[in-house]
């Protein structure tokens, strides 16, 4: 280890940066962060430093360095645009045992400056001894994508309260095994979906338990999957899938994402196809709260959104009326989703000003729609489960005033490398099914903008590697 990690503590304490530049301006915002008290020696500083300046962040000298300027200092930023400059700051301050800091000149300083995730009172600071910034903030950002800005609000809950947890708990074993279960369970998640106030009451009410055993656990997540590639989850929903017991799944939801649920968590199937329910719906919603209240961590894993034709709003209904805790974290609707894979935008200002979900079949069977409402030109339709009443549906479109030619598009698999779109009007689409094996799960988009699938369409996993390179950065001659 070529060097000792450490956090050093500069609240208040008198720091120099010399020099105003650019260079400067980053050291000086490090610390105004970190709260310590700063002065600015340099001839001639930036706008954003005049403004610390006069601000009273900072305290600016107009002057060249000196010497002298050492003696009050405890750690000084070496950050002119002069690399020998900043060597020969370096060198004495390291005769007077202060704390150096020379840009871009590790072998000038007694300290360097890591890639921080900054997450209050939480840190992560990574470093590479200065052999790779650029490797040290790709790690960084690797860790800002895991690391939800909310652990700062749980580190900042469980300072406040670790005094209570003290006087509560005896052992060093009976205070570690609450804080697992604070940090893993449902006050956490209180606190990662912004409900600061009911993490407190939840925290307050399990201290005040005389056994750490008797904490509550179970609760239910409601996660959005997203249309099919897991890129496109939310580092909620990823960070949920991989802490939860028990995953209630639907069939929508593709096999590369359920290879990311934690590999020792009770799977059941609740899929659902027409008229061919793995478990009813009224069922799905009895055992959430069952498995809930036997204390697990439910995840209730849906493809696309659990609030677009996804029954949540069912589900949450009796999670409410048992008193079950439970989170809602949306994910991207198969209507999204696979629309922009297909290069078909939703609305386009020349094409469609408007855009309508809607279902292909109701709940008793039918297709009885609105027609008139759906049968206008300038707006997009998007049509869920939508294969099995498609004659229906192009049918009432064209009897209701949209004409035959209007494009429309069938999205099969979208967003996953089986996407295939298949383009046709209110008149063929019908028969295209047939033409080319199409199966659920697809898309239906009607309306003008289809047309632009041609131009836009961008991501086709049948291509050949050299068509997608022309179309992502063009032709050369």
């Amino acid at each position: 280890m070529n060097y000792l990690p450490v956090f050093l503590d500069i609240k208040n304490k008198p720091c120099l940066v010399i020099g105003g530049g650019q260079i400067a301006s980053r050291k000086i915002s490090l610390l105004v962060r970190a709260q310590a008290e700063i002065t600015v020696i340099a001839p001639e500083i930036t706008p954003e430093i005049h403004d610390q300046a006069h601000d009273g962040a900072v305290t600016w000298r107009q002057k060249r360095f000196s010497a002298d300027d050492l003696k009050d200092y405890q750690l000084v930023m070496a950050a002119t645009d002069n690399r020998k400059v900043n060597a020969e700051i370096a060198a004495q301050c390291k005769q007077r045992n202060i704390w150096v800091n020379a840009a871009d000149d590790v072998h000038s300083c007694n300290f360097i400056l890591p890639s921080i995730i900054d997450r209050s009172p939480v840190q992560i600071a990574v470093s590479t001894g200065g052999a790779s910034p650029v490797l040290a903030r790709t790690l960084r950002a690797k860790l800002e994508n895991c690391t939800p800005a909310a652990y700062g609000r749980l580190a900042k809950l469980i300072e406040d309260n670790r005094l209570r947890v003290k006087e509560k708990f005896s052992s060093t074993e009976q205070k570690r095994k609450f804080w697992e279960k604070i940090i893993q369970g449902p006050v956490a998640e209180l606190v990662f979906s912004g409900q600061m106030d009911a993490a407190q009451k939840l925290l307050q009410e399990a201290i005040e338990h005389e056994d750490h055993r008797d904490l509550p656990q179970g609760e239910v997540y409601l996660v959005g999957a997203g249309p099919g590639d897991p890129d496109l989850l939310t580092f909620r929903a990823l960070r949920l899938m991989q802490q939860a017991d028990v995953v209630v799944y639907d069939r929508l939801v593709s096999r590369e994402i359920m290879d990311l649920i934690r590999k020792d968590a009770e799977l059941i199937y609740a899929g659902k196809e027409r008229a061919q329910h793995a478990l009813p719906q009224e069922s799905i919603n009895q055992l959430l709260v069952r498995l809930a209240k036997e204390g697990k961590r439910v995840l209730r894993l849906k493809g696309g959104d659990p609030f677009v034709f996804g029954r949540g709003g069912e589900e949450i209904s009796t999670l409410i009326d048992e008193a079950i805790p439970f989170q809602v974290v949306p994910g991207i609707t198969a209507a999204a989703g696979c629309a922009a894979y297909a290069g078909i935008p939703l609305t386009h200002r020349q094409h469609s000003q408007a855009v309508i979900f809607a279902t292909g079949h109701l709940s008793d069977g039918t297709v009885n729609l609105n027609w008139e409402m759906l049968a206008h030109e300038n707006q997009t339709l998007v049509f869920y489960m939508g294969l099995q009443g498609l004659e229906v549906i192009c049918t009432n479109l064209k009897k209701h005033g949209l004409a035959p030619a209007t494009p429309a598009a069938l999205i099969m698999q979208g967003t996953t490398a089986q996407q295939k779109v298949i383009m046709g009007n209110l008149d063929n689409l019908p028969a295209l099914v047939d033409e080319h094996d199409v199966k659920p799960p697809t898309l239906v988009i009607v309306g003008d903008v289809v047309q632009l699938h041609d131009t836009l369409r961008w991501f086709n996993p049948e291509e050949d590697v050299t068509a997608s390179a022309v179309r992502f950065f063009g032709a050369r001659t």
